[in-house]
């Protein structure tokens, strides 16, 4: 009551071309710890980011564009500081009970604080990395000073040190600065899957690279009894087998970290579950996620896809296989999509998954969803209730997954 409350949410949220949010689960997400800052008679300040921008202003990533959809869910009307690092006096206007969002913080460089401009492994880089810890400091000052508490709610860059995430902290002491109510949710999410596991354990890991999923793969294999693994970074397990992957992506330096994760599976006692087959098109249009006219799909066998297809989501085969394997099973970790699920005619490979997860936790199971893709793959699917729990966030869920320290809890904490 009386004070200031700067709140870190994750606004990260989808728009269409006209800007308008096509899936608001972010924003829903934050709105218990939102609502009580405002029904505990604070004042409440709102910051995110949305994009990659990487330190420019780009208005097709201007939170502007979500104003009316926070007003909507919170119930105010939610005012608007066109400039984070610039908004001393719509902070000092603000009275108990209003709310006002902040500019997206990744229109500046010092957010994130990488250095700009500058090769890595240079002596000018080391300089530039000082020059920006300095600069990233003052800039998480300035957002301090707009408040008197600090609330961590935004899970989905709880693994990022970045200026509104970690480095903030500072400027608050330790009983001005405090977790969310969506924090606690998501911790006790990551906790019942790590420390209450209930077998059988199946992830299911979906995603374009092995390289972005190789740390979490190789942690969950200690864990689980089952791993499918889906998506496009399984047509470089079909190559290092010698397949023929026509146009797939594939990651051609990976082949040997392939093979090694399906050694170790072997050596750990997990079923390792691939797709056998794909839905494979000539024509996908990646820019408007449709297929091209006079384009054509099919479905091949994963490892034997024609010279110019490439595969775009799981075969039928996959599918029953999937489903059998999600069945039955009690504890249900899953992160990224079958295909390209954004496209209608590729999506019924990650329905299949999210259909058998439904199922399974209608049975009993305790299901975590993770991860941007495998969310709206839920939304689209219309399972958002018939799972356990949906986490907003991807890389921060993989991370406390893998027994990683989340910097922005740590700094909290410390």
């Amino acid at each position: 009551a009386g004070h200031k409350a700067i709140v870190r949410v994750d606004f990260n949220v989808p728009l269409d071309e006209n800007g308008n949010v096509t899936d608001d689960t972010r924003i829903r997400g934050a709105l218990p710890t939102l609502k009580k800052v405002l029904a505990d008679g604070g004042a409440l300040i709102m910051m995110s980011h949305m994009g990659k921008p990487k330190g420019k202003v780009k208005p097709e990533l201007s939170l502007s564009q979500i104003v009316k959809n926070v007003s909507d869910a919170l119930g105010v009307d939610v005012k608007f500081a066109k400039d984070c690092g610039n908004a001393d006096a719509e902070a000092a206007a603000l009275k108990p009970g209003e709310a006002l969002l902040l500019e997206n913080l990744r229109f500046y460089p010092e957010e994130e604080g990488k250095p700009v401009g500058v090769e890595k492994g240079t002596p000018e880089f080391d300089a530039a990395k000082a020059e920006m810890k300095e600069r990233q400091k003052k800039f998480a000052a300035k957002l301090a000073s707009y408040a008197d508490v600090y609330v961590m709610d935004a899970f989905g860059t709880a693994h990022r040190k970045h200026a509104s995430t970690a480095v903030i902290a500072d400027y608050f002491k330790p009983e001005d600065r405090m977790l969310g109510l969506l924090m606690e949710k998501e911790v006790q999410a990551v906790n019942n899957v790590l420390s209450d596991i209930k077998r059988p354990f199946i992830a299911i890991m979906g995603g374009s690279k092995v390289s972005t999923k190789i740390g979490i793969i190789e942690n969950l294999l200690g864990k689980v009894d089952k791993l499918i693994l889906c998506g496009g970074m399984t047509y470089t397990f079909a190559k290092a087998h010698g397949g023929e992957i026509g146009d797939s992506i594939v990651e051609m330096d990976k082949l040997d970290v392939a093979l090694d994760v399906e050694k170790k599976a072997k050596e750990n006692g997990v079923e390792l579950i691939m797709a056998p087959d794909a839905v494979v098109t000539n024509g996908l249009d990646f820019a408007t996620m449709s297929l091209k006219p006079g384009s054509e799909y099919k479905v091949a066998q994963a490892s034997a896809i024609p010279a110019g297809f490439e595969g775009v989501d799981a075969g039928p085969e996959a599918q029953k296989k999937f489903a059998e394997a999600i069945k039955g099973c009690k504890t249900i970790l899953w992160n990224g999509p079958a295909g390209v699920f954004e496209c209608d005619e590729f999506c019924a490979g990650s329905r299949a998954i999210g259909n058998a997860i439904a199922d399974a936790t209608a049975e009993g199971a305790f299901s975590l969803i993770g991860g941007g893709d495998s969310v709206a793959c839920c939304t689209k699917f219309g399972l958002t209730d018939k799972v356990s729990y949906i986490s907003t966030g991807g890389g921060a869920l993989l991370e406390a997954i893998e027994g990683k320290v989340l910097p922005g809890v740590a700094a909290v904490n410390e």
